[in-house]
Formats: C-alpha cells, structure tokens, sequence
C-alpha cells in the first residue's frame, strides 16, 4: 500500500511480492486517500555491558517501530490484499480464521512539512483494523478505521527499516517518482 498527499497525511500501499530468499521486491504502490492521522514509536533495546568498573560499551537494537494509521476508510480490496481476506462474487469482504497477512511497504508525505521530505516504510505488517460503530446523533460524527502496524527491518542482508527523501537540485527526478515504485536506497 502507498499513501499519497491526501491532506494532512497521505498513504500509499505496494504489497510485498514472493522473491528469492534473501531479497526484497514489491508490487506497483496503489494509493489510499482518507489517511487521518499517523503515528510511530521505536522498537528496540539498549544493552549496557560493564568491565573494568565503568560502562565498556552500549549496544542498541533496532527492531523497526510499532505504529497506528488512522483512515477515514479502508477500501475492501485494500484490507484484502493487506490481510490476505478474500472478496467473494457478490463484493462482500470474508474475513476467515486462515487468512494471513502479508507485508507491505508503506509511503507517505506529510503535507506541510517545511522540509518536503517523502518517507517509506520497507516491511509493514497490519493487524485487523479496530471498528466503532454507533447510532446517529443530533450531529454528525464521522468513525474511522484504525489499524495497528508493525515496520519492521527487511529480510535481505541490508536489514532496512525506513527511509526519508528530502527534495534538493540533485533528486528531483527520483523525488517526482517516489510513489511510483519502492524506492530503496541507492548506496554505493
């Protein structure tokens, strides 16, 4: 999935595609609009190891991050494709006991950030969205869908989780693509 600049934050989707172990490819991103809201925390630990009586030195993991996005819909064939549900031949999304999820790559822009900067998560997995329903109101209160995810780093050799492009003299052709496919990092 890929989230475009929709508004205050935008979502794009590309499904991960079975490869060869050890590498990392997608699917063409399908943009989401409605994306609500967007937020992340670490995942991750930091060991210290002491000899000699003093700290000898610190270890830090990074497990990716843990997150919650918040939309104002999730279309079906998203949570399908997303969650590994089926649409059957009437439309109706069929949730099973059996239905596995897969990993996807997420990109998105925030709109209004002074730096323009475009970011994507590599390897994202999402749980099934939580659901709120309620009757109607004197005023209109919209729900949303939230779903939990987990970005963790990819399964090739690079272990990488997350990446920002920033848009300068040198990267415009690349920035004005960004949604167009993963992009990953092009290091020497």
């Amino acid at each position: 999935m890929t989230f475009t600049d929709t508004g205050s934050t935008g979502a794009t989707l590309g499904v991960a595609q079975d490869v060869a172990e050890g590498t990392t490819s997608w699917g063409i991103p399908k943009p989401i609009p409605g994306a609500v809201g967007f937020s992340t925390s670490p995942e991750g630990d930091t060991s210290e190891f002491y000899a000699d009586n003093t700290k000898y030195f610190t270890y830090t993991t990074n497990n990716g991050y843990t997150g919650d996005l918040e939309m104002a819909n999730i279309p079906d064939e998203i949570l399908a494709e997303m969650l590994g549900m089926t649409i059957d031949s009437n439309g109706m999304l069929v949730e099973s006991a059996n239905d596995e999820p897969k990993y996807f790559a997420l990109l998105f822009q925030v709109q209004g950030d002074q730096k323009n900067r475009r970011m994507v998560y590599y390897r994202c997995k999402a749980s099934r969205p939580s659901e709120e329903n309620s009757t109607n109101e004197a005023s209109v209160n919209p729900s949303t869908d939230t779903l939990n995810l987990e970005m963790l780093p990819t399964e090739d050799k690079n272990k990488y989780v997350k990446g920002k492009l920033q848009l300068s003299e040198s990267n415009q052709a690349v920035y004005n693509s960004f949604f167009d496919s993963v992009l990953l990092p092009n290091i020497a």
